[in-house]
Protein backbone atom coordinates (compact mmCIF):
# COMPACT_ATOMS: atom_id res chain seq x y z
CA UNK A 1 0.00 0.00 0.00
CA UNK A 2 1.51 3.45 -1.14
CA UNK A 3 1.75 6.22 1.74
CA UNK A 4 0.86 9.77 1.33
CA UNK A 5 4.01 12.33 1.98
CA UNK A 6 4.49 15.83 1.62
CA UNK A 7 7.65 16.53 0.07
CA UNK A 8 10.35 18.83 1.60
CA UNK A 9 12.81 19.25 -1.51
CA UNK A 10 12.29 18.33 -5.14
CA UNK A 11 12.34 14.63 -6.13
CA UNK A 12 13.55 13.39 -9.75
CA UNK A 13 10.71 11.66 -10.93
CA UNK A 14 8.58 11.98 -8.01
CA UNK A 15 7.71 16.10 -7.25
CA UNK A 16 8.78 18.83 -6.30
CA UNK A 17 8.91 20.88 -2.82
CA UNK A 18 5.54 21.05 -1.23
CA UNK A 19 3.67 18.05 -3.25
CA UNK A 20 2.31 15.67 -1.91
CA UNK A 21 2.72 12.52 -3.40
CA UNK A 22 2.15 8.60 -3.39
CA UNK A 23 5.24 6.46 -3.21
CA UNK A 24 6.23 2.77 -1.85
CA UNK A 25 6.71 1.80 1.60
CA UNK A 26 10.05 0.33 0.84
CA UNK A 27 11.12 3.61 -1.03
CA UNK A 28 9.69 6.17 1.73
CA UNK A 29 11.58 4.25 4.34
CA UNK A 30 14.71 3.44 3.20
CA UNK A 31 15.23 6.34 1.21
CA UNK A 32 12.92 9.28 1.43
CA UNK A 33 12.22 9.71 5.34
CA UNK A 34 15.99 9.24 6.55
CA UNK A 35 17.75 11.51 3.73
CA UNK A 36 14.72 13.98 5.14
CA UNK A 37 13.59 14.42 1.58
CA UNK A 38 9.54 13.79 2.95
CA UNK A 39 7.29 13.99 5.93
CA UNK A 40 4.32 11.57 6.20
CA UNK A 41 1.35 14.13 5.26
CA UNK A 42 -0.66 14.08 8.36
CA UNK A 43 -2.91 17.07 8.71
CA UNK A 44 -0.35 18.89 10.57
CA UNK A 45 2.50 18.37 7.86
CA UNK A 46 0.00 20.35 5.47
CA UNK A 47 -0.30 23.37 6.98
CA UNK A 48 3.38 23.66 5.91
CA UNK A 49 2.46 23.22 2.33
CA UNK A 50 1.65 26.38 1.21
CA UNK A 51 5.03 28.13 2.94
CA UNK A 52 7.17 25.33 0.41
CA UNK A 53 5.53 25.56 -2.60
CA UNK A 54 6.32 29.28 -2.26
CA UNK A 55 10.05 28.34 -1.17
CA UNK A 56 9.88 26.13 -4.39
CA UNK A 57 8.40 28.84 -6.03
CA UNK A 58 11.42 31.51 -5.54
CA UNK A 59 14.05 28.94 -5.90
CA UNK A 60 12.41 27.76 -9.32
CA UNK A 61 13.05 31.72 -10.33
CA UNK A 62 16.98 31.27 -9.17
CA UNK A 63 17.32 27.82 -11.01
CA UNK A 64 16.31 28.83 -14.24
CA UNK A 65 18.31 32.05 -14.44
CA UNK A 66 21.58 29.73 -13.38
CA UNK A 67 20.36 27.28 -15.97
CA UNK A 68 19.97 29.90 -19.01
CA UNK A 69 23.18 30.99 -17.73
CA UNK A 70 25.06 27.73 -17.57
CA UNK A 71 23.32 27.17 -21.42
CA UNK A 72 25.06 30.18 -22.81
CA UNK A 73 28.57 29.33 -21.32
CA UNK A 74 28.58 25.80 -22.55
CA UNK A 75 26.75 26.18 -25.95
CA UNK A 76 30.25 28.88 -26.63
CA UNK A 77 32.53 26.51 -25.07
CA UNK A 78 33.31 23.20 -27.42
CA UNK A 79 35.22 20.60 -25.23
CA UNK A 80 38.00 18.22 -26.72
CA UNK A 81 39.54 14.67 -26.02
CA UNK A 82 41.99 12.44 -26.77
CA UNK A 83 41.60 8.61 -27.01
CA UNK A 84 43.34 5.97 -28.41
CA UNK A 85 42.53 4.13 -31.39
CA UNK A 86 44.00 1.30 -33.55
CA UNK A 87 45.30 1.32 -36.66
CA UNK A 88 41.74 0.67 -38.07
CA UNK A 89 40.93 4.43 -36.46
CA UNK A 90 38.49 2.32 -34.11
CA UNK A 91 38.11 3.88 -30.35
CA UNK A 92 39.45 1.66 -27.75
CA UNK A 93 36.38 2.08 -25.15
CA UNK A 94 34.53 5.02 -25.57
CA UNK A 95 33.33 8.37 -24.21
CA UNK A 96 30.32 8.29 -21.55
CA UNK A 97 28.32 11.11 -20.21
CA UNK A 98 30.32 10.89 -17.20
CA UNK A 99 33.51 11.79 -19.02
CA UNK A 100 31.53 14.52 -20.57
CA UNK A 101 30.19 15.94 -17.46
CA UNK A 102 34.37 16.12 -16.20
CA UNK A 103 35.82 17.57 -19.21
CA UNK A 104 33.20 20.72 -18.39
CA UNK A 105 33.95 20.67 -14.62
CA UNK A 106 37.49 20.61 -15.45
CA UNK A 107 36.87 23.88 -17.97
CA UNK A 108 35.04 25.58 -14.67
CA UNK A 109 31.49 24.84 -15.71
CA UNK A 110 28.96 22.93 -13.25
CA UNK A 111 27.72 20.14 -15.14
CA UNK A 112 26.35 17.45 -13.95
CA UNK A 113 25.69 13.74 -15.41
CA UNK A 114 22.33 13.72 -14.82
CA UNK A 115 22.18 16.48 -17.08
CA UNK A 116 23.54 14.74 -20.26
CA UNK A 117 21.07 13.08 -22.21
CA UNK A 118 23.43 10.14 -24.26
CA UNK A 119 21.49 7.58 -24.84
CA UNK A 120 24.59 5.14 -25.31
CA UNK A 121 28.37 5.91 -24.51
CA UNK A 122 30.17 7.21 -27.69
CA UNK A 123 32.17 5.30 -29.93
CA UNK A 124 33.53 7.41 -32.67
CA UNK A 125 35.89 10.06 -33.50
CA UNK A 126 34.89 13.24 -34.77
CA UNK A 127 32.98 16.53 -33.33
CA UNK A 128 29.43 15.26 -31.70
CA UNK A 129 26.62 17.44 -30.22
CA UNK A 130 24.94 16.24 -27.07
CA UNK A 131 21.92 17.40 -25.60
CA UNK A 132 21.46 18.52 -21.88
CA UNK A 133 18.84 19.24 -20.17
CA UNK A 134 19.61 21.18 -17.18
CA UNK A 135 17.23 22.90 -14.41
CA UNK A 136 13.64 24.13 -14.84
CA UNK A 137 13.41 22.47 -18.34
CA UNK A 138 16.41 24.56 -19.50
CA UNK A 139 17.66 22.78 -22.66
CA UNK A 140 21.37 23.22 -24.84
CA UNK A 141 23.62 21.28 -26.56
CA UNK A 142 27.33 20.79 -26.12
CA UNK A 143 29.65 20.28 -28.71
CA UNK A 144 32.67 17.18 -27.67
CA UNK A 145 35.39 16.92 -30.52
CA UNK A 146 36.80 13.69 -29.80
CA UNK A 147 40.46 13.38 -31.08
CA UNK A 148 42.49 10.56 -32.28
CA UNK A 149 45.36 10.15 -29.80
CA UNK A 150 48.77 11.50 -31.76
CA UNK A 151 46.76 13.71 -34.38
CA UNK A 152 47.20 17.65 -33.74
CA UNK A 153 44.10 19.57 -32.07
CA UNK A 154 42.17 20.77 -35.26
CA UNK A 155 41.50 24.51 -33.21
CA UNK A 156 38.12 25.69 -32.71
CA UNK A 157 37.42 27.05 -36.27
CA UNK A 158 38.07 23.54 -37.78
CA UNK A 159 35.84 22.41 -34.88
CA UNK A 160 32.90 24.43 -36.03
CA UNK A 161 33.51 23.84 -39.56
CA UNK A 162 31.03 20.71 -40.84
CA UNK A 163 33.15 17.60 -40.76
CA UNK A 164 35.24 16.59 -43.93
CA UNK A 165 33.45 15.51 -47.05
CA UNK A 166 34.81 12.47 -49.00
CA UNK A 167 36.17 14.65 -51.64
CA UNK A 168 38.46 16.77 -48.93
CA UNK A 169 39.30 13.27 -47.52
CA UNK A 170 40.83 12.04 -50.88
CA UNK A 171 42.77 15.42 -51.11
CA UNK A 172 44.14 14.46 -47.74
Amino acid sequence: MKQQLLLLQDVEALGQKGDVVSAKPGYVRNYLLPQGFAVIASPNALRKRERLRQERAQQAIVDRREADELAKQVESLIVETRVKVDPEGHMYGSVSALDVANLYQQNGLPVEKRYIHLPRPIKATGVHKIPLKLKEGVTATCTLHIIPEGMASLGVESVVAPLPTESSEQSE
